[in-house]
Order: C-alpha cells, then sequence, then structure tokens
C-alpha cells in the first residue's frame, strides 16, 4: 500500500489520540451524555443494596419488603432516562465527528496532485472515507461509551463489594494481572489484523470500482469470467483476514468468560462459606453477587471493546495518512491575489521532467527550455506529435502540474506567487478527455456557477456548435447524461466540455485538443465562433490539425519538448519546414478520404 508523504510537522501521536481534537469540538454534549450515563451506573448500583435489605427482612417477623421494591422501581425509572439521553448524546457525538472528518478527509482530497492520485487508487480512497470512518463513528458512538461506562461499572461495584465484606472482594485481586495480560496479547494481534481486513476491503473496493469504469472494454474482450475470477480470489483473501481476525475476537472473548467463571466459582465458594460462618448476612452475599456481575461486565465485554478500539485505531492511522499527505501544489507563503488580469502570458526557460521520471536515468523532459510570449487578445495553436509536451505545457500554465519558479507568468506575475484559486479562475481549460457528471446537461455545462441564466447557457452551447444537438433532446437541458457522460457521443461530451469553459468567460482559455472527436466542418464553425467570442480575450489550443491551428495568430510547432518552429500559418508554409510538410500531409489524406467518400456515395447510389 502506498504510503505517501507525510507533513514534517505532524506530531507522532497514537492513531486514536489523533481522534481526540475532533472529539473536543463536541466535548459538552460528548461528557453530558457520559456523565448520564454514568449516573445511570450510580442508580444501578443502588439496586442491589434495597434488595439486600429486602432479602434480610424476610426473616424477620414483619418483612419489610415494599419500600424496597419502591425504592427499586424508583431507581429503575432514573436509570432508564439517565441512559436514554445519555446514549443518544453520545451516539450523536460519534455521527458528528464522522461528519467533521469527512468533510476534512473530502477537502484535503480536492487540494492533492497527480502524484497523489498515481499512489493512492479511488476504490482505496472510497474504503477509507467510508468504511474506516464507519469503524470510528461506531468507536465513538458505542466503543468509548462501553469502556467508559463499563469501567466505572467496575469501580463502583468493587467499591461497594470492598464496604460489604474486604476479605471476600481481595479474592478477586489475583485474577486481574491475568485478565490484563491476555487482554493487551490479544489487542495487538487485533490490531494487524485489522489493518489487515481494511486493506483487503480496500483492495476489494478498487477491483470493483475498476470493473464497474471498465465494463464496456471487458464486454468487448468478453472477459466476464477472467474479471469474475479475479473479483472472486479478492473476495476470498477478504473473507479469509476477517475469519482470521473475528478468531482472535473468540479466542479474547471466550478467555474473558472463562476468567469471569472463575472469579463467579471463587465467590460463591468463599462467600458460601462466609454466610455459614455468620460473617455476613445472605442479602449480603446476594448483593455481592449483582455487584460481582457489574464488576464483570467490562471483562465479558472485553472482546467487543478491544475490537472495536483496534479497528477503529488501524481506521484512523489510515484516515490520517491520508490527511498527513501534504499537497504537492499549493499556495505559496507569500501569495497575493493579482488586480485586473488581462490574459498575457510570458514562458521564460520553461524546462519540466514528470516527478515519477526524476529516478530514471535515461528520462527525457516532457519540455526542455521552452520560451515564448502570448499577448493579451491573442490566439495561440501548439502543434506537435504525441508526446511532444503540448499537453504538459497548457497543464502548467494552469498549475495542474507545477511549474518551476520564474518560468510562467501571468501578466508579469509568476504564477507561482499567484492564490492557487485565482490561477484556476482566470484561466480556464478545456482537457482533449471530457469528464461529465451523472447529472442533467445544463448542470454539466453551469458546473462552475449553477445560478447562471438560460440564456447564458445557451449562448454557450451555441458557442460549442451544441445548441442544435441538444434542441434534438426530448428533455433539452434537462436530458440527464448518465454516469461520465455515457449517454452522449464522443462528440457531443467534448462540445459539453467546451461550453462549460467558454461559458466562464475567462481571461485566458486553454483547449487541448478538445476537438479531436469532432468532425473537421463542425471544428470550423467553432472556430469562426470563437474568434468573434474570444475577442480581446487570449486563447491557447493545442491541436494535430493544421485546419485548426491556421486560425490562430501565432503557431508554435512542439517536438521533443522543444519549439522547432513558430510563425504564423502564412510564415510557416513559406518556411517549408516541418509545419508545412504536416500540412502537405494532412491535405492529401484529406483529398484521398474525400475521394473515397465519394465513391461510396456513387457505390451506394448505383
Amino acid at each position: 500500500m502506498p504510503t505517501g508523504a507525510s507533513s514534517p510537522g505532524v506530531r507522532r501521536q497514537g492513531p486514536l489520540w489523533r481522534l481526540v481534537p475532533l472529539i473536543h469540538a463536541h466535548a459538552r454534549k460528548f461528557w453530558g451524555g457520559m456523565a448520564l450515563i454514568i449516573n445511570g451506573r450510580f442508580l444501578e448500583a443502588g439496586m442491589p443494596l434495597l434488595l439486600a435489605i429486602a432479602v434480610d427482612s424476610l426473616g424477620t417477623d414483619a418483612p419489610n419488603l415494599i419500600w424496597p421494591a419502591l425504592g427499586i422501581l424508583a431507581l429503575m425509572c432514573a436509570r432508564y432516562v439517565s441512559f436514554s439521553f445519555g446514549r443518544r448524546f453520545v451516539r450523536q457525538v460519534g455521527v458528528e465527528v464522522a461528519f467533521d472528518l469527512r468533510q476534512k478527509l473530502y477537502w484535503h482530497l480536492q487540494l492533492q496532485g497527480p502524484r497523489f492520485f498515481a499512489e493512492y487508487s479511488t476504490g482505496d480512497l472510497m474504503a477509507r472515507a467510508i468504511n474506516d470512518l464507519q469503524l470510528i463513528r461506531m468507536m465513538i458512538g458505542l466503543g468509548s461509551r462501553l469502556l467508559l461506562v463499563l469501567g466505572a461499572s467496575g469501580i463502583i461495584a468493587f467499591g461497594v463489594m470492598l464496604t460489604l465484606s474486604s476479605a471476600l472482594a481481595l479474592m478477586l485481586l489475583p485474577l486481574l494481572p491475568f485478565i490484563a495480560f491476555f487482554g493487551w496479547l490479544i489487542a495487538r494481534k487485533i490490531f494487524v489484523q485489522s489493518t489487515a481486513v481494511q486493506e483487503g476491503f480496500s483492495e476489494l473496493s478498487a477491483q470493483v470500482q475498476e470493473n464497474l469504469n471498465g465494463i464496456r472494454t471487458i464486454q468487448t474482450h468478453a472477459q466476464e469470467a477472467r474479471e469474475i475470477g479475479r473479483l472472486e480470489r479478492k473476495s476470498s483473501d477478504y473473507a479469509g483476514e476477517f475469519q482470521r481476525l473475528m478468531f482472535f475476537n473468540s479466542a479474547l472473548t471466550s478467555t474473558m468468560f472463562v476468567m469471569t467463571g472463575a472469579a463467579t466459582i471463587i465467590i460463591v465458594g468463599f462467600g458460601g462459606s462466609l454466610v455459614m460462618a455468620g460473617e455476613i448476612t445472605i442479602g449480603t452475599f446476594t448483593a455481592f453477587i449483582f455487584y460481582l456481575a457489574m464488576m464483570l461486565s467490562p471483562v465479558k465485554e472485553a472482546g467487543v471493546m478491544v475490537t472495536l478500539f483496534q479497528r477503529a485505531a488501524s481506521a484512523s492511522a489510515r484516515i490520517h495518512a491520508i490527511l498527513d499527505h501534504e499537497p504537492e501544489i499549493r499556495d505559496a507563503d507569500d501569495a497575493a491575489p493579482l488586480e485586473g488580469v488581462g490574459g498575457a502570458l510570458t514562458i521564460k526557460n520553461l524546462s519540466y521532467l514528470h516527478p515519477e521520471q526524476e529516478s530514471t536515468e535515461d528520462a527525457w523532459p516532457a519540455l526542455d527550455d521552452v520560451s515564448f510570449d502570448v499577448e493579451k487578445g491573442q490566439t495561440v495553436a501548439i502543434l506537435g506529435r504525441v508526446g511532444s509536451g503540448k499537453s504538459t505545457l497548457l497543464r502548467l500554465l494552469v498549475r495542474l502540474l507545477d511549474p518551476p519558479p520564474g518560468a510562467v507568468y501571468l501578466d508579469g506575475q509568476d504564477v507561482r506567487m499567484l492564490p492557487l484559486a485565482q490561477v484556476r479562475q482566470e484561466i480556464s481549460f478545456v482537457p482533449q478527455d471530457p469528464f461529465l457528471f451523472a447529472d442533467r446537461l445544463g448542470q454539466n455545462i453551469t458546473y462552475d456557477n449553477p445560478e447562471r441564466t438560460v440564456e447564458e447557457v445557451w449562448d454557450a452551447a451555441e458557442a460549442a456548435d451544441l445548441g442544435e444537438t441538444i434542441g434534438t433532446f426530448p428533455a433539452q437541458l434537462d436530458t440527464a447524461v448518465g454516469e461520465r457522460g455515457v449517454t452522449l457521443s464522443g462528440g457531443q461530451k467534448q462540445r459539453t466540455s467546451l461550453a462549460r469553459g467558454l461559458i466562464r468567460g475567462a481571461p485566458v482559455l486553454l483547449l487541448d485538443d478538445c476537438f479531436s472527436a469532432v468532425d473537421t466542418e463542425t471544428e470550423d464553425k467553432i472556430l469562426k465562433r470563437l474568434r468573434e467570442l474570444r475577442a480581446g480575450r487570449t486563447t491557447l489550443l493545442v491541436s494535430h490539425r493544421v485546419s485548426t491551428a491556421q486560425h490562430a495568430d501565432r503557431i508554435f510547432m512542439l517536438d521533443q519538448g522543444r519549439i522547432i518552429e513558430a510563425g504564423t500559418h502564412a510564415e510557416l508554409m513559406a518556411a517549408g519546414g516541418p509545419y508545412a510538410e504536416l500540412a502537405h500531409l494532412q491535405s492529401r489524406r484529406d483529398a484521398l478520404k474525400s475521394d473515397l467518400d465519394a465513391q461510396n456515395v456513387s457505390g451506394g447510389a448505383a
């Protein structure tokens, strides 16, 4: 499992101690609930004393049973009220702490960069955010209550037993070291096994998530049986780990029952002799048996408590492994916002090597000493072969990847010295592979601001040449697109993503080959509308088509991370270099395609 990069400032604490500040935020409700439950235990402790009075009165001429019975009834009613409210408060704290931790975890995930998500799978993160948080909630809402309340029960009961008969109470002390040692020994094993169980659940979740995302590929290659087999092995491994955890839990529970049985035998045997000797009354002995049960209740519940706490400790460690992972891209300490962003970009000697390649001896930089300027309002096209660094360049501009200091400037200000939120607000990025949420079509377009007017949505859709398509849908903007836009074609998804980027009207727009699934005729319409819509604002577009690039004010050709040509379409065609060669190659290919299409049409007509 990945370890992640922990913050150097994180204090080394036990995983459960790191939950204390979260509980402290709800301290009044938590300790109020605990006080009510402990109060209920004190009320419960009074019942055996009243029972003793009643039993001892049976040997008299006038048994006194009414008042002890009424006293026990009153204590039971008061105990019920105290326990009911106390448990409710503590359970609420468990839910609220889980909510706070979930929000904290989710917010932290929003700040992470590509290296983090390369280390942690989606299924693993989902398991931590759901299953591990559920274990923490149970520990706080149930485990902490059991620990404190049952511990208080033992102390109260033993204290009363000492007052009733110190000799009889002290007979239990030799058993306590054995109980403590065995509980500690098994607790260590339960912690290790709990971690294995939760990691197994993460792997199982990751496998299911991967299969569901790739279901079309699995079906296309007829690999359903193979994937079912893989999932069966993962499920079997997880079941085996869980069974081992239950074995340790059962061993602890069974041993504790043996210990409590031994304590009961000691008390009954020795206590019976004290009754026969007249040193204690039958009523006292009866009360003693009740207090023994009250004192031994924590021992009987030791298996449940230890499992709850050790699984929660493992869950807390896994959650905090994520929270301790410092975001790789974050605001500088002295970052300051830029007023009145115009959209001019400057790239100075930009070189970039992907972090995962830093340890590779023959690693080749994605970008190597790239420099150029983009004036406000210009449209710039970037062309190049696959792997030439085009997408990397755009991701550096919007800080989805972090550029080196002094390499990327927005209106003369180093983007690393600007708040990250402002950079991504002022620079709108439209990726090549669009992601659509499982929501309505209109909600996907207005993702940045759901309060936008319908007119704004339609204007953006028209600019992306999506308006006519939306008009054919029965629900139009209310059309459900399904998970990841499964109900739309590739071109429709790209144009929806483009509309989402255009509606923002950002000073800088980055288009990362977002016309790859669109035919050239539609692309030409979109580019003409873009020239009008983006007048006075900066646009950078990555493409593999010369027909796209020729609309730009300036064109840069990238190869192996370097700019090998720069100029206007006319200048580059006149130069007869790589750009011109690419233009002639694509022109011949388009002509050949047109001839084949014409032959197919004529053949079909015949």
